[in-house]
């Protein structure tokens, strides 16, 4: 690890004025340290946002509210979350492990770094580290990497589970730089790696992320998250499903997708939610649609079994939820 300055502001504003463009901030640590001890990323100063008033969970009529600072286990186990969006609990409890948990914020999730080996081996290429020198996972040991989305500069999976579930929800991240306050879509907030893999997503310089906000929504509270990985004990998924269904009688009238594990990004399913509306709730309704759930996938020459477990894993998230009721 290199030396480095360190500030730890107390207002946003002050952290703004502490930050320049090699600058990282710091909330958990539980990626950027990992990273600053490998090499991979470098900051020249490191900005500890800890004592920024950026905490709290409240619900009011426009959704549930989600400080940035907020920790993922305090998240998953507060009782609004629980029982009115269990997705993103689900989500968050199959995340890493209790300890890092325990430690990791929801912003820091959200903006956390590919899990792709070669991003983080310094002794290969990888344009998402270094810019124009090649994607070794092209050609290389690609079982765990993305099968929707990828380019021919990049095909790393975005390695979160939060933002699968929130994704789902439509959910608005909270942003706040020189140019004051804005709000952005979580689902625009994620690039496709294109040419530029290294943009991963539309933070302007020196901006940070102060919360989150899922809209209401009544039904949410009829979702689940389901995630398939090597190990249950701590894993990164190899395919996962955010579901959330408004079901009245025994029909489908509205739904609610997105996949993890397979995409560049969080990726939702438009394809199946519209498969799955007006549809009564059976195995064949559930069958049909996830039949959608890898239009458009490209498969490397490690991981074609990706596109059946994406379906077999959307199929047991919607059996779940169906036999619920």
């Amino acid at each position: 690890m290199r030396a480095y300055d360190f500030a730890a502001p107390r207002s946003l504003r002050s952290a703004l004025d502490k930050a320049d463009a090699d600058s990282a901030y710091l909330a958990g640590g539980t990626t950027l340290v990992d990273l600053m001890k490998l090499d991979v990323m470098t900051p020249s100063r490191v900005v500890d946002i800890n004592r920024l008033p950026l905490h709290g969970v409240r619900l009011d009529r426009q959704g549930l509210h989600i400080g940035a600072l907020d920790r993922m286990s305090d998240v998953a186990d507060h009782p609004l979350v629980r029982t009115r969006y269990p997705v993103i609990s689900r989500a968050l409890e199959l995340s890493a492990s209790p300890q890092l948990r325990n430690m990791a914020s929801i912003g820091g999730n959200l903006l956390q770094r590919t899990r792709c080996g070669y991003f983080r081996d310094l002794s290969t290429p990888c344009n998402k580290r270094e810019p124009g020198s090649g994607c070794s996972a092209l050609d290389g040991q690609n079982r765990t990497h993305a099968v929707l989305g990828g380019s021919d500069a990049c095909v790393a999976t975005h390695p979160g589970d939060l933002a699968v579930a929130l994704i789902a929800l439509d959910t608005v991240v909270h942003l706040y730089g020189s140019g004051g306050a804005r709000d952005v879509p979580l689902a625009d907030f994620y690039l496709l790696p294109g040419r530029t893999p290294h943009l991963e997503n539309t933070l302007r310089p020196g901006e940070l992320v102060t919360g989150i906000t899922v809209p209401a929504l009544r039904w949410a509270a009829d979702s689940t998250y389901v995630k398939v990985r090597d190990r249950a004990s701590y894993e990164f998924a190899l395919a996962s499903a955010a579901v959330a269904l408004d079901v009245r009688g025994r029909t489908i009238v509205e739904a609610r997708v997105a996949v993890g594990g397979v995409g560049t990004r969080p990726w939702r399913l438009r394809q199946v939610e519209q498969a799955l509306a007006g549809r009564p709730l059976a195995a064949a309704t559930y069958e049909t649609a996830a039949g959608h759930a890898a239009d458009g996938a490209r498969p490397l020459r490690h991981n074609a079994f990706k596109i059946p477990l994406l379906r077999r894993t959307l199929v047991r998230a919607l059996t779940e939820l169906g036999d619920a009721r």
